[in-house]
């Protein structure tokens, strides 16, 4: 149940439950402790980048993110506008475009488009038990293919509950902060930043 809840942590996209927090799981901070096999296999993992990558959350990025992303059903992409200031303090706004293969690149999840986001449910019955009844489904998954070592396309189910984020119209909240982030610092990574701006994930 432990690596359920680690999990959760990271991937649970209700902003009021949870930040999108990294996970420590480095040697040093694990060795002869209670989690040293989970963190092992955390570590070796395919899904290690996005539990433990470490980027500085700026909220207002974020909040800009989230106020602006629009998703175009055509090209399957989510489309979000950025200022950026120059040096001449001459500001032009540029364009950020977000699909599954972006996702899946700057996170490095190492899944396809071919792999599946719903697995057979005797597969997670025979592995989760009790527990089957009390955990979201796609964390579920994720989980059972980890330790099953079975394909599971981490990136579309990501990416999907960022498309219903961008679609909702006055309740859109700030969702998976520090995966955005991430994904706004690896198309630009000289916007303008401030010590007062950092969101604590916690």
């Amino acid at each position: 149940m432990f690596l359920t809840f680690l999990i959760s942590q990271i991937f649970l996209h209700d902003w009021e439950k949870t930040h999108n927090i990294y996970c420590v799981v480095e040697t040093q901070y694990t060795e002869k402790t209670v989690v040293e096999d989970i963190a092992k296999f955390l570590r070796e993992s395919r899904i290690a980048k996005a539990l433990t990558n470490k980027s500085v959350v700026y909220e207002s990025h974020v909040r800009r993110f989230w106020n602006s992303a629009r998703y175009e059903e055509e090209y399957k992409t989510i489309y979000y506008a950025v200022t950026k200031r120059y040096e001449n303090g001459r500001n032009v706004d540029l364009e950020i475009k977000i699909n599954v293969g972006v996702v899946r690149r700057v996170l490095d999840l190492g899944d396809s488009d071919n792999d599946p986001t719903i697995i057979p449910e005797r597969l997670a019955k025979g592995l989760w038990k009790d527990a089957y009844d009390e955990t979201s489904d796609y964390i579920m998954n994720i989980i059972t293919c980890l330790i099953l070592n079975r394909p599971y396309n981490v990136s579309q189910v990501i990416f999907d509950y960022m498309v219903e984020n961008a679609k909702a119209r006055n309740t859109k909240y700030i969702m998976y902060p520090r995966f955005v982030q991430m994904l706004i610092d690896d198309q630009f990574k000289d916007l303008e930043k401030s010590n007062d701006d950092i969101l604590s994930l916690r």
